[in-house]
């Protein structure tokens, strides 16, 4: 049975702002917002690496750069460049999308030659790797297939989505994911995580960290929960009542 504090469940989340439009003040609003809720990374897109890694400069809060976000529709050789510039410019965690062109193609070797440059650029650093699927455009076999790869190249984590697909994180999918890579290598949940009951139901799936722009509402609601119920750990395996938030 696992048993999760607040600050346990707050180190699962990587906060998240991935959008187009989103300005430096919004970028220092995240990063002091991760601080204050000691969120483990914040999710950003690789042209903000540099701004944000400044900002948490002096934290165990890791920049976690976006590549080739969201659609994966770049060639090997500009994902890794970009995966080294992130790298320089600050970043210490790297999420790629996979070329789903080619895993359509059944190209498998192309897969698995994008995952495992992209993996060595990343360990050269000693920085975690993780692959996203976006598990709503793959066939169930796509999703078994893409995570075999992984578990012999093994990457940090494989992830369910982007946020941006046609859907977003299930725990189907978790659970798919995590009956083919074991504990071999860890799976991320992202994508339409917004509740609280969601955020449980994928960490009780097995999800080892969760993607969202929901976190702050996330956590302020199970401190709620856990305060009328004075408990200051949850069981996660234990029926917890549903909250809603």
């Amino acid at each position: 049975m696992e048993s999760y504090t607040i600050d346990d469940f707050s180190r699962l989340i990587d906060h998240t702002n991935l959008k187009a439009f989103a300005s430096a003040a919004d970028m220092i609003k995240l990063c002091n917002e991760a601080k204050q809720y000691h969120f483990k990374m914040v999710a950003i897109n690789q042209v903000q690496s540099n701004l944000c890694s400044k900002q948490l400069t002096g934290t165990d809060i890791d920049t976690g750069a976006a590549i080739s976000f969201p659609l994966g529709q770049t060639t090997i050789a500009s994902k890794v460049f970009d995966t080294n510039d992130a790298i320089k410019n600050g970043a210490n965690e790297i999420d790629y999308v996979i070329n789903i062109t080619e895993l359509k193609n059944k190209n498998y070797t192309y897969i698995e030659d994008e995952m495992q440059q992209i993996v060595t650029a990343c360990h050269a650093h000693n920085i975690p790797c993780k692959v996203i699927f976006e598990n709503c455009y793959l066939t169930t076999a796509e999703t078994k297939q893409v995570a075999e790869i992984a578990r012999k190249v093994k990457p940090d984590f494989i992830k369910t989505s982007t946020g941006f697909g046609t859907g977003g994180a299930t725990v189907a999918d978790v659970n798919l994911m995590k009956s083919v890579v074991g504990n071999t290598v860890k799976v991320k949940a992202a994508g339409g995580i917004r509740n609280t009951d969601t955020f449980l139901a994928l960490v009780k799936a097995g999800a080892d960290r969760i993607g969202c722009s929901a976190g702050i509402q996330i956590i302020d609601a199970l401190k709620e929960r856990m305060a009328v119920d004075h408990i200051d750990h949850i069981d996660i395996d234990r029926p917890f009542p549903k909250v809603n938030q």
